[in-house]
């Protein structure tokens, strides 16, 4: 699992369409979190766009995808290989639904890609 952080461009183009207008920020725009699964052995992929990468959001993301690979016939999770993020290591709401599932939580090395 993993979240991507992508900035959200406004209807009509951004800068490069548009201009800069005298350098001035659009405000407001923020960004948007792409949260993705996949599983390893049939690399069947699960991604979802939301507001926010907090903890319930990974948890309540972590659900939906293990509905789906259910319904495609991924009956069994035994691990969930993440990132260091907070969300993943301190979250109470994210260590409930792995134990919900019998799964264990894995993360990835630090500075490794």
């Amino acid at each position: 699992m993993d979240v991507k952080k992508l900035g959200r461009i406004p209807d009509g183009g951004g800068h490069k369409t548009n201009g800069r207008q005298a350098g001035r920020p659009i405000r407001g725009m923020g960004f948007d979190y792409v949260h993705s699964a996949v599983d390893n052995h049939s690399r069947l992929a699960y991604s979802e766009i939301h507001p926010d990468e907090k903890v319930a959001t990974c948890a309540a993301f972590l659900s939906r995808a293990a509905a789906f690979f259910h319904s495609h016939g991924i009956t069994r999770i035994e691990r969930v290989l993440t990132d260091d993020a907070w969300a993943y290591r301190k979250g109470l709401a994210w260590k409930t639904v792995l134990a919900d599932f019998g799964a264990t939580g894995k993360l990835t090395r630090p500075y490794r890609p």
